[in-house]
């Protein structure tokens, strides 16, 4: 079955794109790659908006729109809801993961706006952007692909035993009985 090879983007409506840039481009460190200006008929009505594209090492980006029009920010920009189970993870290398820490501290972003979770088989750190939005910078643990053939061949099963309500544990690195 083919499928699609790599993310292209990640879209979200910003609440001010140069606070946005400011945080993705000098914190994080994603070029703005593009600035879209635009004027559609979208939705049954003109709408003015600015497209910016924030890029990742792969080539793809996480993307921010803005309207010109405050009625249609607030149709399409609700606020995210304040759940840590809402968020965009990126893979980063332990050395890019401890720099993006350093940025994130030297930028005055402390908790709860900044975290660290150790999922055993993965080290997290979270930080939230000016729009509300979670991003999490993670780094597999060195033997965690020792174990990806299993949790392919598993998962299907797994996902089954879970919703007819058997929720034990399986994450062998932490919580084991």
């Amino acid at each position: 079955m083919r499928r699609p090879s790599r993310l292209h983007h990640t879209a979200y409506v910003s609440k001010d794109l140069e606070a946005t840039r400011a945080f993705y481009e000098d914190i994080i460190g994603l070029p703005l790659v593009a600035t879209y200006t635009e004027k559609d008929e979208l939705f049954g009505k003109e709408r003015v908006y600015a497209h910016c594209f924030f890029e990742l090492e792969d080539g793809s980006a996480l993307a921010f729109f803005q309207f010109a029009d405050p009625a249609d920010q607030a149709e399409f920009g609700p606020d995210l809801p304040p759940s840590p189970f809402i968020h965009v993870a990126l893979n980063v290398d332990p050395d890019t993961q401890r720099a993006l820490e350093q940025r994130i501290a030297d930028a005055g972003i402390q908790p709860p706006d900044t975290y660290v979770l150790e999922h055993g088989y993965c080290r997290s750190v979270y930080v939230k952007d000016p729009n509300g939005m979670i991003l999490e910078f993670t780094h597999d643990a060195e033997d965690a692909a020792a174990g990806d053939s299993q949790r392919r061949a598993t998962a299907k099963a797994e996902l089954a035993r879970w919703m007819a309500g058997d929720w034990r544990n399986n994450n062998p690195y932490r919580h084991t009985a």
